[in-house]
């Protein structure tokens, strides 16, 4: 087999076996096919795309190519959740206890931010003491005496992925429906989930800016899914303005208690109620979609979610006294207010900039090796539709530095104010199942 005529093949439009994408794969991963080779058959598969058949056997390819993990040792069905990104995106923090204390365990294997999206396993460290290193046995063992356990993902897990990924992004083939659909679905798969449910985010603060590409995507998985006899349930959700009013690691967390305690941001409570609803269907915890939605409903109204979120915090280590007294989470030490300079409504925010800023004062990374503030970020005052006037606090921003340069001024701008109240995007595009 020659990697020559793969590409040739795949460039002209055929379609490649089984064998021949894993021959790709395995290749890549132990060093024997070269970047060039690999880069030119993305590019080849940029253009031609894939069927489905092609997607699930680069999606098991990739996760074959490292660590498996094995969780028939938790008891119970699996269900994994995945977001494709965004700015101010809490919802794990809040459905890792919701779901688990319905009784439905809860394995998450979490990544770090990148780029203008935050990262789940960033968010969790800026509790005080909290581990997310977690070995394989102490990861089982939390999920089978509390229910959940949180961890960051292995270093041996989907190595091909990697790879694959840190190529694409200098050879302009990120933004390829197969490939994009084989990364997020091979580390679903290589971490063991019996269900997965995707929330896949379109909008300004998206990777998919366009719902007819979200929704691509978003069925792409599904399919994948399927194929591999995964249940998948894909959710198009909108992330055309952040979501709930916090970006930045310890103010999110903060956030992510008030939803627990039942007082927080309506998009970001309605958003976990749904994802949860659909995750307790796919492991049969309920018999319908709004029988979890009641339930789940009722865990936040009594509180039984909140201590799940004080157990998890205690079982890997962290200061659960963060429950009851936020102030212990990091704070900046300085706030400045960003305000309006005109009278109107605020007809859309430019979401992906907020993220970009976020980042410029050390609350995201814009390479891997960066280090981040976790007390840094931005809080909203004001969102989509609401009317302001030439005074009034559109967002707060929390720095650790007295010279914040130009940020105010980008911030400020990333706020477009309009005479007439703007229509509102749905928070809910599409459920596809």
């Amino acid at each position: 087999m020659r990697v020559y005529d793969l590409i040739y093949k795949k460039r002209q439009g055929e379609v490649l076996e089984r064998e021949e994408i894993r021959f790709l794969i395995d290749g890549y991963t132990d060093g024997s096919i070269p970047d060039y080779q690999i880069a030119a058959w993305a590019m080849a598969v940029f253009f031609q795309g894939m069927n489905d058949r092609e997607i699930a056997d680069l999606t098991m390819a990739m996760a074959a190519s490292g660590d498996q993990i094995d969780l028939s040792p938790i008891r119970g069905f699996k269900v994994d959740k995945h977001s494709s990104g965004g700015v101010g995106d809490t919802t794990t923090l809040v459905l890792a206890p919701l779901v688990s204390a319905a009784g439905v365990p809860v394995a998450k294997l979490s990544g770090r931010g990148l780029g203008h999206t935050g990262g789940t396993i960033d968010k969790l460290e800026s509790i005080p003491g909290f581990r997310t290193d977690l070995s394989l046995a102490e990861f089982i063992e939390n999920v089978n005496q509390i229910g959940v356990a949180v961890a960051g993902q292995t270093a041996d897990l989907t190595p091909a992925d990697k790879k694959l990924y840190s190529l694409r992004d200098v050879t302009a083939t990120v933004d390829s429906i197969p490939l994009i659909a084989s990364s997020i679905m091979s580390k679903k798969i290589a971490g063991g989930a019996d269900g997965i449910v995707l929330d896949v985010k379109t909008g300004d603060g998206a990777f998919m800016e366009k719902v007819e590409e979200a929704e691509k995507l978003a069925r792409t998985m599904v399919e994948i899914g399927k194929h591999l006899e995964r249940q998948t349930i894909a959710v198009i959700t909108d992330m055309s303005q952040p979501l709930g009013y916090a970006i930045g690691n310890a103010l999110e967390v903060k956030e992510a208690i008030a939803t627990l305690q039942g007082r927080g941001p309506a998009d970001l409570t309605e958003l976990s109620l749904l994802l949860g609803a659909n995750m307790l269907l796919l492991a049969g915890r309920t018999g319908s979609y709004q029988e979890g939605y009641d339930l789940l409903q009722e865990l936040l109204e009594t509180g039984a979610a909140l201590e799940q979120f004080a157990r998890l915090i205690r079982a890997q280590g962290g200061e659960a006294g963060i429950i009851d007294d936020v102030n212990k989470l990091p704070q900046a030490r300085f706030n400045y207010p960003v305000t309006a300079g005109e009278e109107g409504y605020i007809s859309a925010i430019r979401t992906r900039e907020l993220g970009l800023q976020s980042v410029e004062i050390g609350g995201g990374r814009a390479r891997k090796d960066d280090v981040i503030d976790p007390a840094v970020g931005f809080v909203l005052e004001k969102k989509v539709g609401d009317r302001v006037r030439p005074g009034d606090t559109l967002l707060v921003i929390h720095a650790n530095t007295e010279d914040i340069g130009g940020i105010k001024e980008r911030v400020r701008k990333a706020f477009l104010i309009t005479p007439e109240k703007p229509e509102m995007n749905p928070l809910i595009h599409k459920t596809i199942r």
